[in-house]
């Protein structure tokens, strides 16, 4: 186990008395619950599922709402007003509730450019975090973030929401334990999706709802077309970060959290943009290799606009081990033995949606109601930054590798790449004067 490993496993988050471990669900460890204030930053898609989760969470209010798109803004007041009959405050500018010192919490749904300059602005702020993977646009911010929160002291979970499923829980522990599929050597990640091209879109005049300039952000400036807002940034290195921490994040640190590794040592990816000829820019096809210094390793497969499933499954990990193998996803596990019979499964009782972009279902609302308590009680978080980080880097190892010489290798204490000049220039990235993260 690496220095890094055992730090980990042992020390506490600063300031805050969490660690590592099993899902805590609803023990009031310090005393009696008070209401927590949140504001919530992007609410299209993904961002307004989690708004009516923190709406009907125990212990939770949705103060404000902040969106570049004010008809998102309007939007979402109507919808807590309908829910809760009560209309949160509204702002195209996010600051302003930072500014706001009844808020408690801050929920992050944004493009990625803005998840960890985000986060870092509010953990200044004196906020506490939840940020949806992934939770950085580049290694470098991760870093960043991790020093802000250690520094503050303040809590930051990433929406990786399988960390608090029971069952995965359950069946992670008896694989460490080895007492299921005896050692566990080898993990397989996929995420098969039918998605249908985005064209070359047309430079155009930014629309009168929204603050183009606040989109972007730290992200050095662009005209605007159409192609950006609101989903399709994904696909462009400068906002987002394809489908490898599109999706990748969730099912690649199952395999890891599973096989109990933390950097790997080498790194290989092949792909590209195969399905269409159109303004995408990020693979839509794309195998990742990831060798690990405990003699494991992870193998990634993404297809974007090939929906084919793998073991029925369209999105899911596969864990082997010496006596066995188990299927782990969103709706459970299935264990099976060395020659693929069926030995046992359990289903999860709170299921998430399977493949629509918004998410959401039971995890969301025990992975939430799990930094509520943690807010309010000092419960340990199911998805802690400091680890969470280690999986969104890892999956950032697989696109460096991609965009530069194919296969990397690594420093399995820091994570990053070695002897290799071009793959560093990734590791951070160019931002918009005035808008580099300050920590």
């Amino acid at each position: 186990m690496s220095s890094r490993r055992k730090f980990i496993k042992t020390a506490a988050l600063t300031g805050a008395g969490l660690a590592i471990g099993a899902p805590a669900i609803g023990k009031n460890i310090i005393g009696a619950n008070r209401r927590v204030n949140v504001a919530v930053f992007g609410v299209n898609g993904r961002g307004g599922s989690l708004t009516n989760t923190f709406a009907k969470a125990t212990d939770s209010w949705i103060y404000g709402i902040g969106d570049v798109d004010s008809r998102a803004v309007e939007k979402t007041q109507k919808a807590i007003y309908d829910l809760k009959s009560h209309r949160p405050k509204g702002n195209q500018d996010f600051r302003r509730f930072l500014d706001d010192r009844d808020v408690d919490a801050v929920v992050i749904a944004t493009p990625d450019h803005w998840h960890a300059p985000m986060a870092i602005m509010a953990l200044e702020a004196g906020k506490d975090v939840y940020l949806e993977k992934p939770c950085s646009h580049n290694p470098q911010e991760g870093e960043w973030l991790l020093a802000k929160q250690a520094k503050t002291g303040k809590l930051v979970q990433m929406g990786n929401q399988t960390r608090s499923s029971i069952s995965l829980n359950k069946i992670v522990k008896e694989i460490h334990e080895e007492t299921v599929i005896g050692r566990a050597y080898a993990g397989k990640a996929w995420y098969a999706n039918s998605r249908g091209g985005i064209g070359f879109p047309k430079k155009t005049y930014r629309p009168e709802w929204l603050d183009w300039d606040l989109w972007q952000g730290p992200a050095p400036r662009k005209e605007y077309h159409e192609g950006f807002v609101h989903y399709n940034w994904h696909w462009y290195w400068e906002y987002g970060t394809g489908e490898l921490l599109n999706n990748g994040t969730h099912e690649i640190d199952m395999c890891r959290w599973a096989l109990g590794v933390d950097y790997p040592n080498k790194v290989t990816s092949a792909g590209g943009r195969y399905h269409y000829k159109d303004g995408w820019e990020t693979p839509d096809t794309q195998i990742v290799g990831y060798e690990f210094p405990e003699g494991k390793t992870i193998n990634w497969e993404g297809r974007s606009c090939n929906g084919k499933a793998l073991w029925e499954s369209g999105r899911g990990s596969m864990v082997f081990g010496t006596e066995g193998s188990i299927h782990m996803n969103r709706q459970g596990y299935t264990i099976f033995d060395l020659k693929g019979k069926k030995v046992r499964s359990e289903s999860e009782a709170a299921k998430s949606v399977e493949m629509d972009i918004r998410g959401g279902g039971g995890l969301d609302d025990l992975h939430i109601r799990n930094f509520i308590s943690a807010i309010n009680s000092g419960e340990k978080l199911n998805s802690p930054i400091n680890d969470a980080n280690t999986s969104v880097t890892i999956c950032h190892l697989g696109n460096i590798a991609q965009r530069t010489t194919g296969a990397l290798d690594i420093d399995p204490e820091t994570g990053k790449p070695l002897n290799n000049p071009a793959a560093m220039e990734l590791w951070g990235r160019e931002y918009e004067k005035g808008w580099k993260p300050k920590v």
